[in-house]
């Protein structure tokens, strides 16, 4: 009895001592989120309604804006820039596809981008699980390509990223702050 005793009371003090020790990370600032094409494509797949195959899967941090200028500020003209925040944004294709005339393999791939004034270069890198920019890798690269801007109205609060659909495909249209930036993507048959 006396051992049963012991052997509970031990056991007590490792479970506090463990949950003791456990604490939860704080919520990120910039929360993670996902975009897709087709849109909405997990919730229309478990609702039986997806009538065409995934194309493609972003995931990326959404930074907010929260009163700065963005652009030529908080995020630099000409710099690599992790085209989001925290880890490197990465897309997923799960087919080829062509930006500018270049086919791009299914696969895995950070995105960056380096912003100017009137236009972005947007690059497709093979290197994943990356935290921001610092260890980019411009021999990494499998794909750059220039992308218009358009100024918008009224100012994006999040960063945010998604896919718009198009007779040859998707545009991939990022906006932040007053800028839009459209990436127009051809699905290969």
């Amino acid at each position: 009895m006396k051992q049963l005793v012991v052997l509970i009371f031990g056991l007590t003090i490792s479970c506090a001592t463990v949950e003791a020790q456990f604490k939860p990370l704080a919520l990120d600032k910039s929360p993670m989120d996902a975009s897709y094409f087709p849109a909405n494509f997990p919730i229309l797949k478990i609702q039986n309604k997806a009538t065409d195959p995934l194309v493609a899967r972003v995931l990326y941090s959404r930074p907010q804006k929260n009163g700065r200028n963005v652009f030529g500020d908080l995020i630099e003209y000409g710099k690599v820039w992790r085209l989001g925040a925290n880890e490197a944004t990465e897309i997923e294709l799960y087919k080829d596809v062509k930006i500018d005339n270049t086919r791009l393999k299914k696969g895995r791939y950070s995105m960056y981008a380096i912003p100017y004034q009137d236009k972005w270069t947007l690059i497709f890198n093979r290197e994943t699980d990356i935290w921001g920019a610092f260890q980019y890798d411009d021999k990494k690269d499998v794909l750059r390509t220039e992308i218009k801007l358009e100024k918008q109205q009224e100012p994006v609060e999040a960063f945010t990223l998604l896919f718009d659909k198009t007779d040859s495909g998707a545009n991939m249209i990022m906006a932040w702050d007053n800028v839009k930036a459209t990436c127009p993507i051809t699905f290969i048959k």
